[in-house]
């Protein structure tokens, strides 16, 4: 679904007192540090707001706020004052992370409209925080309710429920502003893109309609084009093809090519994601408890549309490659059994130990796809690939797994700069040797002991010597717990991740 919220900037001064109604949001930094134009407001008050945030012990402390009704000279509004805490120490994920928050205090109060105040002291780029602050705002705002039939309804306490429509941001430069959110609009836009594919339900989001899902991005520039089952067994993706076997619905490969570098020498950077769009486990059927959550086995894929999205929205100069393979793994007469040996498109056999082991069975021929097609830069593959990463790392990062030092360490720097972290885990010989079989190249799965590990080992094996690493993200993009900028069920991670280590390390601004 589009984003909802509307963001609107306006000047500091002008046309601000026409809107002294309603709900007004200002910040204070340490110590109650205002900007002059906070000042001004709480001089014309009387120096009510300083007054209160003392009585309240609020000294502009981050995460903490003061609420003042009905201020004396403005009788009809609702002022906010929201604390920063240090803001020289102050990220920029700070700031999206405080937009976040600020747009959770604000729909609290009921209103449909709120005006943000913007006037901090010692902060120099006022313009990219005001943008940072408002793509938290449009993060934390988002919704999956599109199933529910009883939204407007009067909420738990009797009054009639209002929805936040609108927020405005006013600001020195409010110009600049606007032109700092374009492209964290297009990230925010490609994070929500991938929380409305995990949230859909499997019953309406298949391969086919995810392929469509896909297909919509050509409306942004990219060109999108969709493998059907002929053409996969043309290219002899039998690995991916056996999983999807079981189901009626066919299996569908979405390519999706951003060209923002118009060099024909730049290698294009290459994104694989697994879609699985429910995972039942196949012939070795997982337990019923917790199936449900199965819908969002294609969170890389969902990622990986998501990040298209965002590069191509925010006309990122840079070549980009997406590839999701799409697929639903059923138990059914057609389904393949444990104990079956399947041909991968790289030649090597596999025997399918667990069919509940599918993912990687998908990935495999999607990495000897794009190292054979495209010649990429490198390759980053994501999927909620194995319980066991949750286990390790529980819902906090994402486990890493690559060949290749630099790359490994250029993800781990950005993670740590946008909230979304990762953390190296191990792969070597003796993990390999794991996933050995007499009765074929190798098997889909190497037992109990070190499941991620033997999981990344089996995906190394279709990679060569293309920089390569391999996201298992089964513990935070989906059911990931409650944060200032997602109170969703899936989270949309990754997106943001993926797209400041392309901004930052990759796109040519000449």
């Amino acid at each position: 679904m589009p984003l909802t919220l509307a963001i609107k900037f306006a000047d500091l001064d002008t046309g601000f007192d026409d809107e002294l109604s309603g709900s007004i949001l200002l910040f204070a930094g340490k110590d109650l540090a205002f900007g002059a134009r906070a000042k001004k407001l709480d001089d014309a008050l009387d120096g009510q707001l300083r007054s209160s945030a003392e009585v309240a012990d609020f000294s502009g402390q981050a995460k903490r706020h003061i609420d003042v009704l009905a201020p004396s000279k403005m009788p009809n509004a609702r002022v906010l004052v929201a604390g920063l805490g240090d803001v020289d120490k102050m990220s920029t994920n700070d700031w999206v992370l405080a937009g976040g928050r600020t747009a959770g205090l604000i729909a609290g109060l009921r209103s449909a409209s709120a005006v943000i105040v913007v006037d901090i002291a010692d902060v120099d780029d006022i313009a990219g925080v005001t943008a940072d602050l408002a793509m938290g705002a449009q993060l934390r705002h988002y919704k999956f309710d599109k199933y529910k039939t009883k939204k407007n309804d009067d909420s738990d306490d009797g009054r009639p429920a209002t929805k936040l429509e609108k927020l405005t941001f006013h600001v020195a430069d409010p110009e600049a502003a606007r032109a700092a959110f374009v492209a964290r609009q297009a990230i925010a836009n490609g994070v929500c893109i991938a929380r409305d594919l995990v949230n859909e339900p499997a019953n309406t989001l298949g391969p086919l309609e995810f392929a469509a899902e896909c297909e919509k991005l050509s409306d942004l520039g990219v060109e999108v084009e969709i493998l059907d089952v002929a053409a996969l067994e043309m290219l002899k993706m039998d690995s991916l093809l056996a999983v999807a076997q079981g189901s009626d619905r066919p299996a569908r490969v979405a390519v999706m090519q951003w060209h923002g570098n118009k060099s024909d020498s730049d290698k294009p950077l290459c994104f694989v994601g697994k879609g699985v769009v429910f995972d039942t486990g196949g012939i070795s059927m997982k337990p019923a408890g917790g199936m449900e959550d199965m819908k969002g086995d294609m969170g890389g894929a969902a990622c990986v549309t998501g990040l298209m999205a965002a590069l191509a929205g925010r006309k990122a100069p840079v070549n980009a490659i997406g590839i999701v393979g799409l697929v639903e793994n059923m138990p059914s007469s057609k389904a393949q059994r444990p104990g079956d040996i399947v041909t991968s498109m790289s030649g090597q056999t596999i025997e399918v130990i667990n069919t509940d082991a599918e993912g990687r069975l998908v990935l495999c021929d999607l990495l000897w796809y794009a190292r054979e097609r495209f010649d990429p830069r490198f390759m980053i593959n994501l999927a909620t690939l194995t319980g066991a990463i949750l286990v390790a790392l529980g819902k906090e990062r994402a486990g890493l797994f690559s060949n290749d030092d630099e790359l490994s360490v250029a993800l781990s720097e950005v993670g740590e700069a946008t909230g979304e972290k990762v953390w190296r885990m191990p792969l070597g010989a003796a993990y390999d040797k794991l996933i050995d079989t007499p009765n074929a190249d190798m098997k889909n799965i190497g037992g109990r002991l070190a499941g991620s590990i033997t999981a990344a080992q089996f995906l190394q094996r279709f990679v060569k010597d293309t920089p390569w690493v391999h996201l298992d993200v089964a513990g935070v993009a989906m059911a990931s717990g409650k944060t200032d900028i997602s109170r969703s069920w899936a989270s949309g991670w990754g997106v943001r991740l993926l797209d400041a280590l392309v901004a930052e390390k990759y796109e040519d601004r000449e």
